[in-house]
């Protein structure tokens, strides 16, 4: 049984060729969430409409994350990880085209619909590839992989947009999903095991639809925080009645033998630690960088070109920590290097503060660049220990609901940023470099509210991972 479920072990290429299958729809998916960002107003004036209209083609992929991501599991399971994972690279293939082609926002919005859909699958099914092709001692690398786009695409987004947008066309920040894609289907196919569950459970169909549109309601409500399609009082009904779904889906669970999402997977000390204390920690950490990039240009002048370089320094940072987390968890274990790394990036947050516009840009970008580190650190290893103790029967079903709760950190860091610097800037078009400041300084506080549930953990948990048998041992 272990060597049919660790295709690694059978060859070790594919220690190499599975998370690199595997990162490319990552990277594809988390590019798609920001590189569209900087083209809005280049796509407005071709498509005859308004930015603010066009902020929906952001929501509408978001929204369709966030409603078919739960199912995701139960696809996998039913029909096979190998097959649901090219459909899905497919699905969100042809939606790229589809939207470079768009003549229309109609059309726009519609393709990036289609788009979300494949990216819903992509995410969870590409997670569950992964650990069932490794052994929980090579977990650690198999995450890193996987988290490593999460960090470097948000960053690198913004800057390969520009690009695209002034060399080329806004057309190509879709157009440049076509060859990755190909190249993961054809990959995943030849490489990828067909994963199915122990059992064909039927499909919850009324759990399904609380929680698709709690979720959805919930993203949305979320998104018109920091980008307002509808009034505050609209807002805070959507927001009510996306908590009453996801209420009445937590009571509905318990009655039902195989629910959409399985909250029993809560039961397990490290997944929630790792999804609910290291998703908060996560949101504090997300907010800079939607600050950064508006402070470097709005605050401190610089151009779009420049602005993106020097956030992009980011991503190499979290490329130095990959190598580095293994030796620091079995050093310290999951405990220390959770809770150090949350105080250590509360610090970074508010040290954004410091920064100013006469600031030199080699300073800036050596202080991005340790950023990038704290933040890699943080976010690969709370995502390792979320499935380091979970069954093997659980982790399709753990994979869907990481993965919504992944995405609404993502989204409720941007969203508390940019309402963070509303209230400091009031009804100003352009804050202020202060104002800017004050916000960096505020989210800095959020990481700090995790160490308490990082403290929950005891010396075992994550340790069959990270291989820190120190403390253990001296129990004994």
């Amino acid at each position: 049984m272990e060597q049919h479920l660790f295709a690694t072990e059978r060859d070790p290429r594919l220690k190499l060729i599975i998370p690199a299958i595997v990162a490319i729809a990552f990277l594809m998916e988390q590019l798609d969430s920001t590189i569209l960002t900087t083209a809005i107003p280049a796509i407005a004036q071709s498509l005859d409409t308004t930015p603010v209209r066009l902020n929906l083609a952001i929501t509408t992929y978001i929204l369709t994350l966030a409603v078919f991501i739960p199912v995701s599991g139960w696809f996998a399971d039913r029909f096979g990880a190998r097959k649901i994972f090219a459909l899905a690279l497919f699905t969100f293939t042809l939606g790229s085209v589809l939207c470079g082609v768009a003549d229309s926002v109609g059309m726009l919005l519609a393709m990036r619909a289609l788009q979300g859909l494949g990216g819903a699958m992509m995410t969870p099914v590409g997670r569950l590839i992964l650990l069932r092709s490794f052994p929980r001692s090579g977990l650690i690398t198999a995450m890193t992989y996987m988290t490593l786009p999460a960090i470097v695409g948000p960053v690198i987004g913004p800057l390969l947009g520009g690009l695209l947008t002034t060399y080329a066309s806004w057309r190509w920040i879709f157009y440049v999903n076509v060859p990755f894609g190909l190249i993961g289907i054809f990959a995943a196919l030849r490489f990828v095991d067909d994963f199915h569950g122990e059992e064909a459970q039927p499909f919850d169909f009324p759990g399904f639809l609380m929680v698709g549109a709690g979720a959805a309601l919930l993203q949305f409500g979320l998104e018109n925080i920091g980008r307002p399609v509808i009034s505050s009082l609209a807002t805070v009904l959507v927001l009510a009645a996306s908590v009453l779904l996801l209420f009445a889906f937590g009571r509905y669970a318990r009655r039902v033998t195989a629910p959409a999402v399985d909250l029993t997977l809560f039961r397990f000390r490290s997944f929630w630690v790792g999804t609910l204390a290291g998703g908060l920690c996560r949101i504090g950490l997300n907010g800079a960088p939607f600050l950064l990039p508006l402070m470097l240009q709005v605050g401190f002048g610089m151009s779009p070109v420049t602005s993106g370089s020097l956030t992009f320094v980011g991503s190499f940072g979290a490329l130095l920590m990959r190598p580095l987390l293994s030796f620091f968890l079995r050093r310290f274990g999951f405990k220390a290097v959770l809770s150090g790394s949350a105080v250590v990036g509360s610090i970074a947050v508010a040290g954004f503060a410091l920064l100013s516009a006469d600031t030199p840009h080699w300073a800036i970008g050596l202080y991005v660049f340790f950023f990038g580190i704290v933040r890699s650190a943080q976010f690969m290893s709370s995502n390792t220990l979320s499935y380091a103790d979970l069954p093997a029967e659980k982790l399709s079903r753990a994979t869907s609901l990481g993965g919504v709760l992944q995405q609404l950190s993502v989204s409720l860091g941007v969203s508390i940023a940019a309402m963070v610097l509303g209230l400091v800037s009031g009804e100003v078009h352009a804050p202020t470099a202060g104002q800017f400041h004050w916000a960096f300084l505020l989210t800095a506080v959020i990481p700090l509210l995790s160490i308490p549930g990082f403290f929950f953990l005891h010396p075992e948990d994550g340790q069959q991972v990270s291989g820190h048998r120190r403390k253990v041992e001296a129990q004994e």
